[in-house]
């Protein structure tokens, strides 16, 4: 179930980096690295360790923290992810 409800969220998420308009260089490197997340994570052969658990939790709140104030719909979808996450043992 929680399988499903991420993978909700990373689509809801992934619709809404397409709607980010302005982008400077570290927008782009967050938007970046998000993307390459939302990948591994939905990519089911994926193989992940406790380190990189905990790099991907990293860069989620990192990325949470650069979007909060100016795409705050996009701050409560991470928000989210980061929820499921937790709840699914990263």
């Amino acid at each position: 179930m929680e399988q499903q409800k991420l993978r909700e969220l990373l689509d809801t998420l992934h619709h809404e980096l397409e709607q980010v308009a302005s982008v400077d260089e570290t927008t782009e490197v967050v938007l970046s690295n998000l993307r390459a997340d939302m990948q591994r994570l939905l990519d089911e052969k994926a193989d992940s360790t406790t380190h990189e658990d905990e790099s991907l939790v990293e860069r989620m709140n990192e990325a949470l923290d650069h979007f909060e104030t100016d795409h705050p719909k996009l701050s409560l979808t991470i928000q989210h992810i980061l929820d499921s996450l937790a709840k699914m043992g990263f």
